[in-house]
């Protein structure tokens, strides 16, 4: 057993993690599938303690020699999400790996709850890092659009919505360029069923209902399709709900990049795996792409000035982050020029972490920044540059794909995959 796989997968209650003020006052951040909030200290909301979060969750930080491997293994530089720290913590990530060197089989698996019919910036990113794996890894990927779950869990939906949202939403997801003959995209309403439900149901008799209760916090008013989801969020894990990639191979892993708060999820599906004798899916976690207000909090596709939406124009991007994006500088010039900027807490310099390649020139960026020499007004330009050529990129890339095209993605199909192993 390797060193990964000796640690517990520890299925407790959702984080919600006390910090001690200076002052000794007390507060909790908050972090679950539908909520991220920064603990409040002394007034003033801090960033997610993300090593908090690795302590209490149970997972792995991604160490450099982690990166160093898939390197050599890759022939690739690590993709900026993992250079700059935002794909985070693990779990047996490293048994992923033995696999691609021992040229074994595996899977990649992310997915997208699709409440709206527009994504954001945040939204991109798990996808962003998918398409690097399947790139580097020359694997096979399944994206599951769990359109049922935001019909579950957003009364004010129609199941109509929720389908049409999932049919918008995998346009935006192709347009990050994935290879159509190893990517499947299926939405849960209009596919489940076969082999797919068959796993559904064998999870389900594995979870019981105090299980799914404690471990995601539902009360006795909640809908029961709540407590249901985790096993229809867990079938994609297993290799046999795909026959017609996989055939009826159950013994076949997959690694699942997802956010730090859809863990929960997985450490129950990982119970499950054990008692079902499937292989546990590993996984790889990120952290929240932050809310224009500020670092506690993430982006939220239902409140249009936290965001920077795939739709947004260049003057909206613009005018965005002028008016509304939280400054780390000083409050007066003079000030930013005496004491600097604080990048930590600068959301024009962490969207740039995010989305600019260039590693000597964000270094260059943070350390003046610092220093005072370059100013929040230039420091937001270079931003609303950066992501004004990104979405404009998107957008055109989203304009060459049609009905077809989507068609084609989400149609079951065979893969040439070489599953001798």
């Amino acid at each position: 057993m390797s060193s990964d796989q000796a640690v517990q997968d520890i299925v407790t209650p959702l984080e919600n993690t006390t910090i001690a003020s200076a002052s000794d006052q007390k507060a909790e951040q908050i972090v679950d599938p539908w909520n991220v909030q920064g603990a409040i200290v002394d007034g003033k909301q801090l960033g997610i303690d993300y090593d908090r979060l690795i302590e209490s969750f149970g997972t792995r930080k991604i160490e450099e020699a982690l990166l160093n491997r898939m390197e050599t293994l890759t022939g690739r530089k690590p993709h900026v999400l993992l250079r700059r720290g935002v794909f985070f913590s693990h779990r047996e990530l490293s048994s992923i790996l033995d696999r691609y060197e021992q040229k074994k089989p595996f899977y990649l698996y992310t997915g997208r709850g699709p409440s709206s019919d527009n994504m954001h910036l945040g939204h991109m990113v798990p996808f962003l890092f998918c398409q690097y794996l399947q790139e580097v890894f020359g694997c096979p990927l399944v994206i599951q659009l769990t359109d049922d779950e935001k019909f579950l869990f957003k009364p004010n939906l129609k199941l109509e919505d929720c389908i049409r949202f999932s049919k918008q939403n995998a346009k935006d997801i192709i347009a990050c360029g994935f290879n159509p003959e190893k990517t499947f995209i299926f939405s849960d309403l209009l596919h489940v069923g076969g082999p797919f439900y068959h796993n559904v149901v064998r999870i389900s008799r594995c979870i019981t209902y105090s299980q799914s209760k404690s471990t995601f916090g539902f009360i006795e008013s909640d809908n029961v399709g709540k407590s249901h989801f985790v096993c229809i969020q867990a079938a994609p894990s297993f290799s046999n709900s795909f026959p017609h990639i996989f055939g009826t191979r159950s013994d076949i892993p997959c690694l699942i990049p997802c956010a730090i708060d859809q863990d929960p999820y997985f450490r129950l599906t990982r119970d499950v795996a054990h008692k079902l004798k499937y292989p546990k899916p590993a996984l790889i976690h990120a952290k929240f792409f932050p809310a224009l207000q500020g670092p506690g909090t993430k982006m939220s596709a239902s409140v249009d000035t936290s965001a920077i939406f795939m739709t947004d124009t260049a003057t909206q991007i613009k005018n965005k982050i002028n008016r509304h994006a939280f400054s780390g500088g000083g409050a007066t010039m003079e000030l930013h020029k005496e004491h600097g900027g604080k990048p930590e807490e600068d959301i024009p310099f962490q969207y740039l972490s995010f989305f600019l390649d260039d590693d000597e020139e964000i270094e260059e960026i943070e350390k003046n920044y610092r220093a005072g020499t370059l100013s929040t007004g230039d420091l937001k330009k270079r931003c609303i540059e950066v992501l004004q050529k990104f979405v404009g990129d998107f957008q055109k890339r989203k304009e060459a794909i049609t009905d077809e095209v989507v068609e084609k993605y989400m149609t079951p199909r065979s893969m040439n995959i070489d599953l001798s192993a």
